[in-house]
């Protein structure tokens, strides 16, 4: 099958099935060794992709199977803009194996047009370079237990820190009740940011906060006394990122903290239930590995 007929095809799809981190509970990302692509594994049947989820699992990565519905698709792919994704890995090991560049099946107003207006470019807060070395952090990080940390998960840690610190983020405020901390079980608490307005949103499902940015070296002057510090995309990748005031954060202790954690709020009352990257979770669909 040629790359216009799997364009085709993805675009009047009534489904498609992707695979889930459970790390992340996110699209699984996988960098292509040959061309540095950033890529998703998209499959059109039900069958094939269980195949490929039976054989991530064998090789210890957990996995699960989300569905995602042709009224879903449009929110599916622009998250995976705000990850950092650029392709996406279609039936692969099949004879019907092909590679999309996400640019090629959906355009962004604005994002990806270097001669877009720059009005048009700063309505939007979005963080693709850490969101994407933080999604293949903790896909490894959480997965298994290391008496060490490896040297590629340490240069993931300073390319964190590094993207980090030149972000702007979406933080939560609530009239009356200020910003919401979420405890996690060893009783830390952490209060949330997002990196887009999509984690805002699985966050805010309720529309119970306003949305409010704020650049990174302002962000120690606003965490709460009783914040040790922020956890990005906590219906997400989780990140948790202790932070001293008026000092930058330290990545390096979130590689400590309780990975699989549940985040409730202690403040705020917060709907913990939540999107998938736009994707609905197929009962049934998947086997889940233990870490």
């Amino acid at each position: 099958m040629d790359k216009q007929q799997v364009l085709n095809q993805l675009r009047n799809a009534k489904e498609i099935y992707v695979i889930m981190s459970l790390c992340t509970k996110m699209p699984y990302v996988v960098c292509d060794k040959e061309t540095f692509d950033d890529e998703v594994l998209l499959y059109f049947k039900e069958e094939d992709i269980r195949r490929e989820g039976k054989r991530l699992i064998e090789e210890k990565i957990p996995v699960q199977i989300a569905k995602v519905d042709a009224n879903q698709m449009l929110h599916f792919y622009g998250n995976l803009y705000t990850m950092g994704v650029n392709c996406l890995m279609v039936d692969q090991y099949m004879e019907s194996e092909c590679r999309i560049q996400l640019s090629e099946l959906v355009n962004r107003p604005g994002q990806n047009k270097p001669d877009a207006p720059e009005e048009e470019k700063k309505t939007w807060i979005e963080n693709p370079s850490l969101h994407l070395t933080a999604l293949y952090f903790m896909q490894e990080l959480r997965r298994q237990k290391f008496e060490k940390m490896p040297d590629e998960l340490k240069e993931m840690q300073e390319e964190i820190l590094a993207d980090f610190t030149r972000g702007t983020y979406i933080t939560a405020f609530q009239e009356g009740a200020g910003v919401p901390l979420l405890k996690q079980k060893n009783g830390d608490a952490y209060q949330p940011i997002f990196t887009d307005i999509i984690e805002f949103g699985k966050f805010n499902s309720k529309n119970q906060f306003k949305a409010i940015a704020v650049t990174a070296d302002k962000i120690p002057s606003i965490l709460v006394k009783e914040a040790k510090g922020v956890v990005v995309n906590p219906f997400g990748v989780n990140l948790q990122m202790p932070i001293t005031k008026r000092t930058v954060p330290n990545p390096e202790a979130a590689a400590h903290a309780d990975a699989q954690a549940a985040v409730q709020a202690t403040q705020v009352e917060v709907n913990a239930t939540h999107e998938r990257a736009g994707a609905e979770e197929e009962s049934g669909a998947g086997n889940k590995a233990e870490n």
